[in-house]
């Protein structure tokens, strides 16, 4: 066997306990810090108070199934799936996705520039490694990783639609349109690759219901309207893709 072999299969059995090393870290950063519920208004020059592309609080909440579904797909890989060659390409973006998010709450909660470059580098390694994702145990392997992916992708719209606003490079109304369509669209071309991975899409739709109840205090019928379509297309790609079962 040459040495190149040598380090592959080497780099295969050690990327394993990376990702549930990452994993660890990164469920473990809220409980290290203040945590995160959104950008605060005075981190910015001009202040955005509820802006319209961020969800409601309570959206946030799904961190909670991202974090322990991430630790067990994490742990099963360790335990079960170490060597298993249909695991083994996804692995390598998660853990670039998760190491640079167990800091990420730090860096959000001081400096949102930093913070959005961030999250734009673990939304793009999360689809990686969701595109790269065996199809074998599903609910253990890829699925965890689809529903953090669809999450990162729908906060990675809000960030830049908040700096955007914040930073006065659009007003916040603007920003907000932009970036939902932004979203949108990179949901929609994501769901053509891995078209039967209905927790991708899941997790955006919850973010823009998370936007919509924002939005209706203030009666902002075209943020609200723009991400009622949005749902609606999200769910008829899934639905269709189902129904059919269309192969990824």
């Amino acid at each position: 066997m040459s040495g190149y072999s040598k380090g592959l299969n080497r780099r295969k059995r050690f990327l394993p306990i990376v990702v549930l090393i990452a994993t660890l870290g990164f469920t473990a950063s809220p409980l290290l810090t203040s945590g995160f519920n959104g950008f605060t208004p005075d981190q910015f020059p001009i202040p955005q108070v509820n802006p319209p592309v961020q969800p409601a609080g309570y959206a946030f909440s799904i961190w909670a199934v991202i974090y322990l579904w991430l630790l067990i797909g994490a742990s099963f890989g360790v335990w079960r799936a170490a060597d298993d060659p249909n695991w083994h390409a996804m692995r390598l973006p998660l853990a670039v996705s998760l190491i640079v998010g167990c800091f990420w709450i730090i860096v959000a909660n001081k400096a949102p520039i930093l913070a959005t470059v961030m999250i734009v580098v673990m939304t793009a390694a999360a689809i990686i490694s969701m595109l790269r994702a065996g199809h074998t145990q599903p609910w253990l392997q890829v699925r965890p990783i689809a529903l953090y992916a669809g999450w990162l992708t729908a906060a990675t719209g809000v960030a830049i639609g908040v700096i955007i606003g914040g930073y006065a490079i659009l007003p916040a109304q603007a920003a907000a349109m932009i970036c939902l369509v932004g979203v949108v669209a990179v949901a929609l071309a994501v769901q053509s690759a891995r078209p039967l991975e209905w927790a991708y899409p899941a997790a955006i739709i919850w973010a823009l219901i998370g936007v919509i109840a924002t939005n209706i205090p203030s009666s902002n019928l075209p943020v609200i309207i723009l991400a009622t379509f949005g749902i609606a297309a999200l769910t008829l790609r899934a639905s269709k893709s189902l129904k059919t079962g269309a192969t990824p």
